[in-house]
């Protein structure tokens, strides 16, 4: 077994922008894992908000000895990029070996198309809903904000340009407990139908003192199974995405645990590939939210990449993944 990393660039189809900052290419680690004639892909997304580089990531990847199962893999790495990457490589080559569908391998229902988010970026609300009127057929529109109060005003934007969509919101932190009582009573009657993250990580035990009227969906703070406990009487949904819980292994295992103790599931993703964005459709499946546009915001993709249409992202052909 010899496992390999490299790094690829994508860039983005424009300027991405959300309450941390600004970007304008995709910075992606795609692992192989050959075996036996066979070769294995996955990849992740080093992320600077946990902490992550594109090196620190590749010396992860690149520490491993093998040969390497998946259940190796869980104590051999923290949940992250790193393990993520890994663990759907090795998804992928156990397909290919045995011939079978991942989604077979791992005891799930096969996966069907599902309606995915399209993210509109962080900007002033006129940019925001010219936006919005360019993805106006899309049933479902994830924005992001940021700014406190004036994030009304890029609602009521959004909401102009795209009066029929579904729209969810992403603060990516950027609250506070009095912002959110603010703007949230607002955004309800606009008819947002949830905020992701509203407050940081380390001060959302607010949000045990508030009554939630908009519901709150754990990102930052939910990483795996071990995030649970505390984020009971915090939150009312978690998002999924596989570059925290370390890949597809404790991805399906934190949504069973999660749908368990009473959370709705989000499936969402980092800005990647659609490498990164296949082995996420099969946890996606009966998810109450999916947010798998990654490659829709990229100017270019990946070889057999995944179907998208105005609505639904589609399952990966086995030449992508899986």
């Amino acid at each position: 077994m010899k496992i390999s990393v490299v790094k690829d660039v994508f860039p983005l189809a424009q300027v991405f922008t959300i309450a941390r900052g600004s970007r304008t290419e995709a910075v992606v680690l795609r692992v192989e894992i050959e075996e036996d004639g066979f070769i294995g892909r996955g990849e992740c997304v080093p992320y600077a908000r946990y902490n992550e580089t594109v090196e620190s990531v590749t010396a992860q990847i690149e520490s491993l000895k093998t040969p390497l199962s998946r259940e190796d893999l869980q104590s051999a790495l923290p949940a992250g990029a790193a393990r993520n990457a890994v663990d759907c490589a090795l998804w992928d080559l156990e397909a290919k070996k045995a011939g079978t569908p991942a989604w077979q391998l791992a005891g799930i229902s096969e996966p069907t198309p599902e309606v995915t988010a399209y993210t509109l970026s962080l900007a002033t609300p006129e940019e925001m809903e010219k936006q919005a009127a360019e993805n106006a057929a899309r049933p479902l529109l994830k924005t992001k904000l940021g700014g406190g109060v004036e994030d009304i005003a890029r609602i009521e934007a959004v909401r102009r340009g795209a009066p029929d969509s579904r729209i969810i919101v992403d603060a990516n932190e950027g609250w506070t407990a009095d912002v959110y009582r603010e703007v949230a009573p607002v955004l309800v009657r606009l008819g947002v139908e949830m905020v992701e993250q509203p407050l940081p990580a380390g001060d959302d035990d607010a949000l045990l003192e508030i009554e939630r009227v908009l519901p709150v969906c754990a990102d930052e703070s939910c990483h795996d199974r071990e995030s649970l406990p505390g984020l009971k009487g915090k939150y009312d949904m978690v998002n999924i995405k596989l570059d925290k819980t370390g890949g597809l292994t404790e991805a399906l295992k934190l949504r069973e645990a999660a749908l368990a103790e009473g959370f709705k599931v989000m499936v969402g993703c980092m800005v990647g590939s659609s490498l990164a964005m296949a082995p996420a459709v099969l946890v996606a499946s009966g998810a109450a939210v999916v947010d798998l546009d990654g490659p829709l915001l990229l100017a270019e993709d990946r070889a057999h990449p995944l179907e998208y249409d105005d609505k639904f992202v589609f399952p990966p052909q086995s030449e992508l993944w899986g």
